[in-house]
């Protein structure tokens, strides 16, 4: 029933829009075409204004009720990312300048040059001088911006300080697996037919000892303070690791490892200060349409300092255990002397390049 409503309803619209358009048609006939044509570039000219006057108000008025819900209310999370929030206010004051300069004039030109009998059309077809202006003094301000922002992506993606501590992130449908190197900081080798969902998700080669301290997680744990650089990569398709609190981005494509770092500025507990959201929470998006469930692909990350972090590093088991729970060092043994587990699953060890 709400539907043939709705139908009937628009209908009646149309038909009413109709009836008015035949109306000043016939209006137009009676009063003559020139006094009818003139009188409406008036009303119009005069609603151009209006709709430009309210059109700014409207958009004033929106700012202020909705900005705060955006990312740009709150300062970057990231010492890089502040590098983005200066590129995107210069890029919407150029931009946003232009458009609203443009914009006036175009109104107001269509209220004050309306169709009037003591002024007489002039025809402007070419201007050699105008051209010029309107053609490089945008593509001088283009270049700078793209300037700046070719700047900032070779930072990001650059080699980051010393002390940066590295993350290995893997995308696959629909999540995200995050990978520590252990004491001996390098990771170990892995091949993709090794994966198995149980015990092996990242298909590493247990024949590389460098595997053997790598610490396996489904939420990413960060130190205010300390660079960290990403290295990203996917296991199916192309997914985008998005950290839209940090303002930044990558790809993550299949074989082809992509780089990112940063440094956090401020810890999780800080930012639900900043932001006064008890509930918030740092996340890892995937920017990139990846398959029926990509809007559920979602990570978590916690910025700590570094005893909270230290104190959580220390309670993680590397994975090479999970594999061969039998060569557990905290394995508690059984009345024979021998550490109780199950019969690990058998797992193709050949030997590739190191991802």
């Amino acid at each position: 029933m709400t539907i043939f409503l709705t139908i009937a309803v628009i209908v009646l619209i149309y038909i009413v829009i109709f009836q008015i358009a035949k109306a000043s048609e016939y209006v137009s006939v009676l009063k003559g075409e020139d006094v009818s044509r003139k009188q409406n570039n008036k009303i119009n000219g005069f609603l151009m204004v209006a709709f430009m006057i309210l059109g700014l108000i409207g958009v004033w008025y929106c700012n202020k009720l909705y900005f705060h819900k955006t990312l740009l209310a709150v300062d970057s999370a990231s010492v890089e990312g502040a590098h983005v929030d200066s590129m995107l206010w210069i890029t919407i004051g150029v931009t946003g300048s232009v458009f609203v300069i443009t914009q006036m004039i175009l109104f107001w030109f269509a209220y004050k040059y309306q169709e009037s009998d003591k002024r007489k059309v002039f025809y402007f077809p070419h201007n050699n001088k105008l051209e010029v202006l309107w053609t490089i003094v945008p593509a001088i301000v283009l270049t700078v911006l793209v300037i700046y922002g070719l700047r900032n992506w070779f930072l990001f993606t650059g080699e980051p300080p010393k002390n940066a501590m590295v993350v290995e992130v893997t995308g696959k449908q629909f999540n995200w697996i995050f990978r520590y190197p252990g004491k001996d900081g390098a990771f170990g080798k892995k091949y993709f037919k090794n994966i198995d969902e149980a015990t092996n998700n990242l298909g590493l080669i247990w024949d590389d000892q460098l595997s053997h301290d790598d610490v396996i997680t489904d939420k990413m744990y960060l130190i205010k303070g300390r660079p960290v650089k990403l290295i990203i990569g996917s296991r199916d398709v192309i997914h985008d690791v998005g950290l839209s609190h940090f303002r930044l981005k990558m790809d993550a494509v299949p074989g082809i490892p992509t780089t990112l770092w940063f440094t956090p500025k401020y810890t999780t507990k800080e930012m639900k200060d900043l932001t006064n959201n008890p509930n918030f929470v740092y996340e890892i998006s995937c920017d990139q349409m990846c398959g029926n469930s990509h809007y559920s692909m979602k990570g978590i990350i916690e910025v700590v300092d570094q005893e909270e972090y230290d104190v959580w590093m220390a309670k993680q088991k590397p994975q090479y255990f999970t594999a061969f729970p039998d060569k557990d060092p905290s394995k508690p043994a059984d009345s024979t002397g021998t550490k109780t587990a199950a019969k690990p699953v058998a797992l193709n060890t050949k030997a590739v390049a190191k991802m």
